[in-house]
């Protein structure tokens, strides 16, 4: 009996266990300006200038910014909308490097 109540346990983990945070990442390319990223993220995100320029940078002078984090799916229709704007852009679990 004790083995039942563990493996009930164990499935009630499962399922309560919280989704993963997932993120889209925005990446540099060598075709958009500067001051164009940084419009995307106002118009897309609804980011306030001085955010959007902050990201755009971190863009331009690492290679890569994370500018969302929540579902997975929402991620797949930002990095979508992305892809749309021109910018290149993909999904990664949170806590991937």
């Amino acid at each position: 009996m004790g083995a039942t109540s563990t493996s009930a346990d164990a499935g009630e983990q499962q399922r309560t266990a919280p989704e993963r945070i997932w993120q889209t990442v925005v990446w540099d390319d060598p075709v958009n300006l500067m001051s164009y990223v940084a419009y995307v993220f106002q118009t897309h995100f609804g980011f306030d200038r001085e955010h959007a320029e902050e990201l755009m940078l971190r863009v331009h002078h690492r290679g890569s910014a994370v500018v969302a984090e929540g579902g997975r799916e929402t991620m797949e229709m930002h990095v979508e909308a992305m892809h749309g704007y021109g910018l290149w852009a993909t999904v990664r679990q949170a806590g991937d490097a």
